[in-house]
């Protein structure tokens, strides 16, 4: 905790930096979106299935045109990108307060989607990921407290306006918010740092050019990378909790039904949810730079999956909070995976690019489960039967990916 400290105080700036990203991501998140998912299926008479393959096919655009736009991320200064992916949220808080049509809606929540849970995430974890080696696991770790953070405030903040402003003022308000707030206050918080993030690029790259320097073994390029084995054996893993969380929380009312519980006693299972996310990031982030990335690849999904059994075989209203506190465990340990794995494995020159991809993975993968699962119901499935089954894909996942991680040399762990 004492190293945590002070290596917090040393980098407050840039650590807040991406801790606010990481929040600001929840403007696109499913946690936060769904809140308004009543009155949204309502203002504009859609089915609970049309609701759902509008929002999936939003998550597929973005998933797809991330690609691209993630690698601007090596191309393009740091505060204006962020500038850009601020402008975009904004853009579609302005379209949802203003829509009239499912079409607008559709783009609205394509470009929260695409620049709030995408390119939000993207520029957290990559900034993280690239600027810092020996801690790069506490940096990757504590500027993804953002996210849980956003879990814990978001909806309940959003529940308030939505009773005293109404749906629309809500969104209105959060345009202004991130026009007027949330945008200065990401370049407050990068002045000065976008040239020291520069510099240490183009001192890495210089790096990869000279013969026998070993930088994460070598510079891996996105094409490199996409005929490396390991990836694939990596990247099921990878995409296991964010598709297993978006599927379960997108439909937690079927959940609710099925189990007879109350969505009041569910919404408020979200601060165990939140509080085990921390917890996870807490833990994740030394041990993985301490030990490297292969013990938590290989550990992190088990508590998830003990969440899913306990869901399958048990009623009691307590399992849901049990549930919901382990797959916040589990979660930890993915955002912590996600931000400093593939500069361990593939290195830093091309991290915009290399993560882009896995990000956009990563987001097709949940734009295809809620549809999944809700397809699965209507076939007569029930939600314990899925639990199963999610629990099932994450155990072989995790096996799937054991060897795909050398064991960290041991001058890599002292350096």
């Amino acid at each position: 905790m004492t190293s945590y400290l002070r290596f917090s105080l040393a980098n407050a700036r840039f650590l807040a930096f991406g801790t606010l990203a990481a929040t600001l991501s929840g403007f696109g998140q499913t946690f936060y979106i769904a809140i308004f998912g009543g009155e949204l299926r309502a203002a504009f008479d859609l089915t609970h299935g049309e609701y759902g393959l509008l929002y999936s096919l939003a998550t597929l655009g973005s998933g797809l045109l991330i690609i691209w736009a993630g690698r601007q991320l090596d191309r393009m200064p740091l505060p204006r990108f962020v500038t850009f992916v601020g402008l975009g949220v904004a853009l579609g808080c302005l379209l949802l307060a203003s829509a009239q049509t499912a079409v607008m809606l559709g783009l609205a929540l394509f470009l929260l989607r695409f620049c709030g849970q995408g390119l939000f995430t993207h520029v957290s974890a990559t900034s993280m990921g690239r600027y810092f080696d020996a801690n790069r696991g506490k940096a990757v770790s504590i500027a993804a407290k953002g996210l849980p953070l956003g879990e814990a405030i978001m909806p309940a903040i959003a529940v308030a306006l939505i009773a005293a402003i109404g749906w629309r003022q809500t969104w209105y308000l959060s345009a202004a918010f991130m026009l007027l707030l949330a945008i200065p206050l990401l370049l407050w918080l990068l002045r000065g740092q976008g040239r020291r993030e520069e510099a240490h690029m183009a001192h890495r790259r210089s790096q990869a050019e000279e013969p026998g320097v070993n930088t994460a073994a070598r510079q891996w390029t996105r094409a490199e990378v996409l005929r490396d084995p390991r990836f694939y054996r990596v990247l099921p893993v990878m995409m296991a909790a964010p598709l297993t969380v978006t599927g379960m929380l997108f439909h937690l009312a079927a959940l609710a039904d099925g189990k007879g519980w109350s969505m009041g006693w569910l919404a408020g299972s979200f601060t165990g949810f939140a509080l085990a996310h921390v917890a996870g990031l807490l833990v994740a982030g030394p041990l993985l730079d301490r030990h490297g990335a292969r013990p938590l690849l290989r550990g992190f999904l088990w508590p998830m999956a003990a969440g899913l059994a306990i869901v399958a075989t048990v009623d009691q209203p307590a399992a849901a909070w049990l549930f919901m506190a382990l797959m916040g465990l589990s979660l930890g340990g993915a955002a912590t995976l996600l931000g400093a794995l593939w500069p361990q494995l593939y290195g830093v020159a091309h991290l915009g690019a290399i993560r882009a991809l896995v990000h956009a993975t990563l987001i097709l993968s949940t734009a295809i489960t809620p549809v999944a699962i809700g397809v699965a119901l209507d076939g007569g499935l029930s939600m314990e039967a899925i639990a199963l089954m999610l629990a099932g894909y994450l155990v072989g996942a995790t096996v799937l990916a054991w060897t795909a991680v050398a064991p960290r040399p041991q001058a890599e762990k002292t350096a």
